[in-house]
């Protein structure tokens, strides 16, 4: 069944569906407040790395409850290099309010659907740059996948009746920004075992933290002089709208990763695109802004880009998974008791966990394999010994 665009799949429960629908329902209407009344609180308070100092404080206020709720490991700084700290926490933390910064900006000079439209993006500069930064390569699906999100985005950009240069560059900015942090936040995670709260929560602080005298040198003291807004009957609302805009950022993150533990990684980029089109729509609905047909045909098209791009990179994810069993050679006993040997270097690969031991594999047709993994002269060396009765196989485990 199909819950908020999220296809479940038949061994979900009926109680399991419902849970992950609400948890949709919930993020959708986070994500388009969050973009709603970020809109009007730059409307008429245009200070958008005050916005961003605001949602990095909430995130560190509002997760310390739910972090200790959830009993997620505390970050052990002697367990992680004071180097690594320097060399990728520190400038993960730079990226985030970079990103949250600049995400603000576009939002203050354009409408919050073209700033989200302009976003859609982040496929093509996560392929881009995973290509230039770690030489990952893609399959041509992906590759044809990111033809749509580019060209939307330039007919809604062409079409785009309040377009404003500053805007567009602060939401490319934005969206590169996200991309390289999508990039080596994986990285982080892989390389500290930190959990991915944690990871948000230390990333939160350090931003917070670092960049509080630049916020104070030049937002804070223009708005102190600001006598219009400090002595403005909208104050208090201004400032209950900040508290909703941080308190919505929060939740937003929060309902990600939890719906990220309950369902597949293509009904997630599904459910991630469904979020879009509803903050476009809500967006569109709320603050009417003017749009023309063929500017929506642009945001459209830009939108169906990603779910291709999602499905194609699915689909080649699932290929890697099935080559994990690959026949290289059967039959022939001049092979008996010489078992494959291969390596992978680990300059290459940047894996450094420890393999283990020896496997002994049965299966229902009687069928043994040996499996066994081991360091040799900075390898991984592999070795596996398939035989049955009739003929002996070999296995690449890939």
């Amino acid at each position: 069944m199909a819950i908020g665009g999220v296809g479940v799949g038949t061994g979900t429960s009926f109680k399991d569906s419902v849970k992950i629908g609400c948890l949709c329902v919930a993020w959708y209407a986070a994500s388009s407040a969050n973009g709603v009344v970020g809109k009007v609180v730059l409307s008429d308070f245009p200070y958008p790395m005050t916005v961003s100092m605001v949602q990095l404080l909430s995130i560190s206020i509002y997760l310390t409850p739910v972090l200790w709720a959830w009993k997620v490991p505390s970050a052990r700084p002697l367990e992680i290099p004071l180097k690594y700290w320097f060399q990728m926490i520190l400038p993960l933390a730079f990226g985030k309010f970079f990103s949250s910064v600049s995400s603000h900006i576009s939002i203050w000079k354009v409408p919050v659907s073209y700033a989200h439209t302009v976003k859609a993006t982040m496929p093509f500069f996560t392929v881009l740059l995973s290509r230039i930064i770690i030489g990952e390569r893609q399959t041509a699906q992906v590759y044809l996948s990111l033809v749509p999100i580019v060209g939307g985005v330039v007919i809604a950009s062409v079409t785009e009746l309040s377009f404003d240069a500053v805007g567009l560059i602060s939401a490319l900015a934005a969206t590169i920004g996200f991309a390289i942090q999508n990039i080596f936040s994986k990285k982080c995670l892989k390389d500290t075992g930190l959990h991915e709260f944690r990871l948000l929560f230390i990333l939160a602080c350090i931003a917070a933290v670092c960049f509080m005298p630049l916020w104070i040198m030049y937002d804070l003291v223009r708005i102190v002089n600001d006598t219009s807004l400090v002595h403005s009957s909208h104050m208090p609302r201004l400032l209950a709208l900040l508290v909703i805009d941080g308190f919505c950022n929060f939740a937003q993150n929060v309902i990600a990763f939890s719906i990220i533990a309950l369902i597949t990684p293509l009904s997630y980029a599904v459910a991630n695109c469904s979020k879009r089109i509803a903050v476009i729509t809500i967006s569109l609905l709320t603050l009417k802004n003017p749009v023309t047909m063929i500017n929506v045909m642009g945001m459209m098209t830009a939108i169906l880009g990603v779910l291709m791009y999602n499905k194609a990179k699915y689909d080649q994810n699932q290929a890697h998974k099935k080559a994990a069993l690959l026949p290289l050679s059967t039959g022939g006993a001049s092979s008996q008791g010489n078992p494959l040997l291969f390596s992978d270097d680990l300059s290459n690969t940047g894996r450094s966990d420890h393999l283990r031991n020896v496997t002994m594999l049965n299966d229902s047709l009687g069928s043994t394999a040996l499996l066994s993994q081991y360091h040799l002269n900075g390898h991984i060396v592999r070795t596996v010994d398939k035989r049955d009765d009739d003929r002996q196989s070999l296995y690449r485990i890939v």
